[in-house]
């Protein structure tokens, strides 16, 4: 590992301990958040709606909501009605990818490339997305929001060839070189990140992706919700959308029984 991959996952080691109590959980609490609607009733639950922990969900037949919580992800399935009570009890790895990606740290995930090292960057060739959703994707433009700025890092997808690229904005630029091998890079510590300020991130090769950087106040350290939430309303869609299918992945893997609900069986049924 070298010096600059250390430096990273010795700073996302505190970030890394959040993922750890978040992927812990057990029982799913407090404050839901829609991921996806399907069905006569979608229009009523567009993606990133929020919905307060006792809410009373009427749904029809052919509908199907997808909901974070705290515990994961839960798919809701008419006809019926389901009362989010927060009475769902789930895996304690069924939050896995979610809380990685929240956290920074980057552990092994089977099915997207064994990932060794929090932040490393020494993923299998089969890896094809960031292990963080605090990385920037350089092959994306758009609004990044940044939970800390001075541990923020490039995520390249072709980790092969040493590269070098240049990032400009505020009235200066810097070189952001890639070794060989490595998919991350930290942002060069001579460029500012200014919240609201506009970048341009140029490589050999590919178009200039315009990035628009959002520097949060705070992250929470125990709602997966709550984080989604924030990405959302900040604009952060390339984020948000990475913190998605992790969850959509989560429920895959934990399956029908731990995390579909049916409306008809849960009672109320229309």
């Amino acid at each position: 590992m070298s010096l600059v991959e250390r430096k990273i996952a010795r700073g996302l080691m505190g970030l890394a301990a959040m993922g750890a109590a978040l992927a812990a959980g057990g029982v799913a609490q407090a404050q839901s958040v829609v991921l996806r609607a399907t069905g006569p009733s979608s229009a009523g639950y567009p993606a990133g709606k929020k919905l307060p922990a006792n809410t009373e969900i009427v749904l029809k037949s052919g509908d199907v909501v997808t909901v974070l919580d705290k515990a994961g992800t839960r798919v809701l399935r008419g006809p019926g009605t389901i009362t989010l009570d927060g009475a769902v009890v789930r895996d304690r790895t069924g939050s896995k990818r979610v809380a990685d990606l929240v956290s920074g740290s980057a552990g092994a995930r089977a099915r997207t490339g064994a990932v060794r090292g929090a932040g490393s960057g020494a993923a299998s060739a089969t890896h094809t997305g960031p292990t963080s959703i605090w990385q920037i994707d350089t092959t994306k433009g758009g609004t990044w929001c940044v939970a800390d700025a001075s541990m923020l890092v490039f995520w390249r997808p072709d980790r092969v060839e040493a590269l070098s690229g240049k990032v400009s904005g505020q009235n200066s630029s810097a070189e952001v070189a890639f070794k060989r091998g490595s998919a991350l890079k930290l942002w060069p510590q001579e460029m500012p990140i200014v919240d609201g300020a506009t970048y341009t991130f140029e490589m050999p090769g590919a178009s200039p992706a315009t990035l628009i950087t959002r520097v949060l106040p705070g992250v929470p350290q125990d709602d997966i919700p709550a984080v989604y939430s924030m990405l959302n309303d900040a604009g952060c869609t390339a984020q948000r959308d990475l913190l998605a299918q992790a969850a959509f992945a989560d429920a895959e893997e934990m399956g029908e029984e731990a995390g579909t609900t049916d409306a008809s069986a849960a009672g109320g049924a229309e």
